[in-house]
């Protein structure tokens, strides 16, 4: 794989970072069959990985550290903190000094390591000065246990808030920015994208198989797509009229896929990693023949026309779910909008 540079660190990674979210009972519990997963993307040439502290209840992080024994220092090595761990403490979750401090020495330790090289703010936090988390992340920085910090799902004006405070305050800037994007999912080309470009941070996209409906298995009136029954959250609920326009829009750009000679799931992911802005695309395998079927899609450059129809299939700047965003959500909340 062609490798790229992390926005302005100067860290080279390759174009897919492989995501651990579906190491561990959340996806797939047989350890020593997650710690092969890993093996063969690191063999493959993926030299970034990147998790969490909440997947799994930590049991993805302890999966990364038992597969990057021996092998630690040739991989970029990302997780996040944000989401509660215990549903009894309110404290033991969020964005505040008490909790950084402290969980991150959790992460060091399931990660069997001494420095994690990307830590990411899972979620902007509403309730916590932006001031107080880059300055417990700074401190992290300066004491060797952080090497660089991100954020993850942040909107526009989020990250030129928290870009604008480290500067001011003269605190550790965040160098990346975790959103998701694919196909199906376009919204931060709006908005998100430019203004992490500005900044000259590094973009690590999610879910470019969006969420599954890209892989091929979701086809319209096809057995195997997902049920209301299945999947009763509303990015999955087939009674959605944006849903039904979602399996609509597969189904033209599974045809585009074979008239280009591609999979659907090379198309998905060269879409992209094809993007200016994007640095990384974060591809979450659950089983060892998903991951194979991920790995082309690095090698594959998209010509104009199929981009071109991809724009008139699915518009710049779309989300054809909103549910499928993670950003703004707070801000078109009722109680936000009205009085």
């Amino acid at each position: 794989m062609q490798n790229r540079v992390l926005g302005r660190t100067g860290v080279s990674v390759s174009p897919l970072a492989l995501g651990a979210m579906m190491f561990g009972p959340w996806g797939n519990p047989d350890v020593g069959e997650s710690v092969r997963i890993i093996h063969r993307a690191l063999d493959a040439g993926i030299n970034f990985v990147d998790t969490a502290d909440v997947y799994s209840g930590g049991v993805s992080e302890e999966i990364v550290g038992k597969a990057l024994i021996g092998r630690r220092d040739d991989v970029v090595l990302a997780t996040k903190f944000f989401m509660p761990m215990d549903e009894n403490d309110p404290n033991a979750r969020g964005a505040s000094r008490r909790w950084i401090i402290r969980e991150v020495e959790n992460s060091l330790r399931r990660l069997n390591t001494d420095y994690i090289d990307l830590y990411q703010v899972h979620r902007p936090s509403p309730d916590t000065d932006v001031e107080e988390t880059l300055g417990a992340l700074t401190d992290l920085v300066r004491a060797g246990k952080v090497r660089y910090i991100g954020s993850s799902s942040y909107s526009g004006s989020q990250i030129v808030e928290a870009q604008w405070a480290a500067r001011e305050r003269r605190l550790e800037r965040f160098v990346t920015e975790q959103p998701p994007y694919s196909l199906l999912v376009r919204g931060i080309e709006e908005d998100v994208l430019p203004t992490v470009q500005r900044y000259g941070m590094g973009t690590l996209t999610y879910s470019p198989l969006a969420g599954g409906w890209l892989s091929g298995r979701w086809r319209k009136d096809a057995a195997g797509r997902p049920t209301s029954s299945a999947r009763p959250q509303a990015r999955f609920d087939m009674s959605s009229p944006a849903n039904q326009r979602k399996l609509d829009v597969v189904e033209e750009l599974a045809q585009l896929a074979e008239s280009a000679g591609l999979s659907l799931i090379d198309l998905a992911i060269a879409f992209v990693i094809n993007h200016p802005g994007v640095t990384s695309a974060i591809i979450g395998p659950r089983t060892l023949e998903q991951l194979e079927s991920q790995l082309g899609g690095a090698e594959v450059t998209l010509s104009a026309d199929v981009l071109d129809r991809i724009d008139q299939i699915v518009a710049p700047g779309v989300t054809l779910n909103p549910e499928d965003n993670s950003y703004g959500a707070a801000e078109l909340l009722p109680s936000a909008r009205r009085r």
